[in-house]
This record gives structure tokens, sequence and C-alpha cells, in this order.
């Protein structure tokens, strides 16, 4: 892991590890993962460098308070916003989930769809891609209505890309060169 969300993720990893909580940690995380991709507002006040020290501090601390995250955690979230990293938040979540997902031996995997995926598609996925990997997978999904249709797996640095999107301009290159 390098870089800022690597170096914080790996702190935080640390701390859970020394104190038996990174099932608990994680969980929490995934949880503030959710809400961010579900509030805009969230998404703007992460990236937005407006908000003075003590805002970012105030607001963090609150949505520790209210989600009720364990302290650990909610020092985490103050921490980053006191020191104005609050921009690489979310790839702190996500370098953090597969930090413990490697912990666990599992492999983390990402699958963005142009429409929701059901229960079945999403298993018969991880199935699929614990076929190809020969270990346990941590599936995240998401949906991303850009793709037009398909799907972009994604495992570690590893991308299948089987979109409309991409087969279309790829179409679309070759229609220019004959």
């Amino acid at each position: 892991m390098s870089g800022v969300a690597g170096r914080y993720a790996t702190a935080l990893f640390d701390l859970a590890r020394d104190a038996g909580a990174i099932e608990k940690v994680e969980e929490e995380l995934k949880s503030l993962r959710a809400a961010i991709d579900g509030s805009p507002d969230l998404q703007g006040f992460l990236a937005s460098p407006v908000y003075d020290r003590a805002e970012q501090v105030n607001t963090m601390t609150a949505l520790g308070e209210r989600a009720g995250f364990s302290a650990l955690t909610a020092n985490f979230l103050k921490l980053v916003a006191k020191n104005r990293r609050l921009f690489a938040l979310e790839d702190m979540i996500r370098a953090f989930c597969a930090l413990a997902a490697d912990e666990r031996g599992e492999v983390s995997a990402e699958a963005a769809t142009a429409a929701p995926m059901t229960d079945d598609q999403v298993k018969a996925l991880r199935l699929e891609i614990e076929r190809m990997v020969g270990k346990a997978v941590n599936l995240n999904t998401r949906v991303d209505p850009d793709l037009l249709g398909g799907l972009v797996v994604k495992i570690g640095s590893t991308m299948v890309d089987a979109s409309l999107k991409t087969k279309l301009n790829r179409l679309k290159t070759e229609m220019k060169k004959a």
C-alpha cells in the first residue's frame, strides 16, 4: 500500500489488529462507505477544500457519534479530518477492507454493472471468481449506469471489462480504421 490512503489504512489496520477489532472496524467502515455512496452531500463535503479544519472535525465527530462507531473508528475519522485528508477517505476504506480480506486469506474484488444484480447473479459471479483465483472472494458490487450493459470486474490490479460501453468504443475505433 502506498500513498496517503495506504499509510492511513495500514496504521488503522495495525491498531485494529492490536485491539482485536478488525471485523468491527471493517463493518463500521463499510457502513460509512454505504452512507457516502448514498449521499451526494457527504460526497461533496469529503471532496471540498472549502470547509475549514474545525468544521471537518466537528462533522466527522458528529457522524461517528450518530452512527455509533467504536472509539477506534471515531478517533480515526477525527484524525483524518484534523489532518485534512477527507478527500482520500474512500480510498482509505477500500485499502483497509483489502488488508482485512488479505488477513482472512480472501481476495477482494469489485464488480460494476449497469443495473443492480440479483442475489443469484452475485452468488454466481462470486463462485466464478473463486474458481478462477482459487481463494475465497470478498465481492463488492456497485451500479454504474455509464456502462450501458455488461460488467467490469476488478480483482486486485487485474480488470476484466465486458461492458457494452467498451465494446461499442472498440467497434467505433475499428470503424474509423476502415
